[in-house]
């Protein structure tokens, strides 16, 4: 890792960038030590629309810097989006060099939300992810009853890490600050782990 890298940090359904969440925390600590952080408010995150996240995905992505190493951090619905985005063969995806996928939410909680239905996974099977990624999610997501490893990790062929009681990495189980996933930030080769 360089000086130079570079992290996108991409919110879920109904986030509004509240500073105590574990990322508006990571963005304060990357730019702390020197790195280009982006974090932006997705629009009209109560009732997303997936065309208009999408669109905003790639247009932050053609505006990281050049050089140095460019990193995706998507949690819950940006989990999703990012596999959109790869379905549609998104060509700003390419220039990527490292991916988290954070607690995606199944087709089936999804499916129950009116305001996000669009954003239910396109089909894994055969998606070819465009760079190193990995899934890090809790064995009690209720976003994801049916189990992270089983509905994502597995089908696209990634390494995950279930934390045990770790729900949806969201507030509501106390992920404000959590170490380990600047540890990954800054090293990726770094286990991610549990808030202390």
């Amino acid at each position: 890792m360089t000086s130079t890298s570079s992290y996108l940090v991409l919110h879920g359904w109904q986030n509004r960038r509240p500073e105590e969440h574990w990322q508006h925390w990571l963005a304060d600590r990357l730019r702390e030590r020197g790195h280009h952080v982006t974090y932006p408010q997705l629009p009209e995150p109560d009732e997303p629309d997936l065309e208009a996240w999408l669109a905003e995905l790639a247009r932050h992505l053609r505006a990281l810097p050049a050089g140095g190493e460019r990193v995706v951090l998507a949690h819950s619905a940006s989990a999703v989006l990012w596999l959109h985005a790869v379905a549609r063969g998104v060509p700003e995806l390419g220039d990527v060099d490292r991916v988290l996928l954070v607690s995606p939410p199944s087709a089936s909680v999804l499916a129950g939300h009116p305001e996000i239905a669009a954003f239910a996974p396109p089909p894994l099977d055969g998606l070819t992810l465009p760079g190193p990624t990995r899934l890090v999610a809790g064995d009690d997501d209720p976003y994801c009853p049916e189990g992270a490893r089983t509905v994502f990790a597995d089908p696209l062929g990634i390494p995950a890490e279930i934390l045990p009681g770790a729900g949806h990495l969201s507030l509501v189980e106390g992920y404000g600050p959590w170490p380990s996933v600047l540890e990954w930030c800054l090293d990726g080769d770094s286990r991610l782990s549990p808030r202390p």
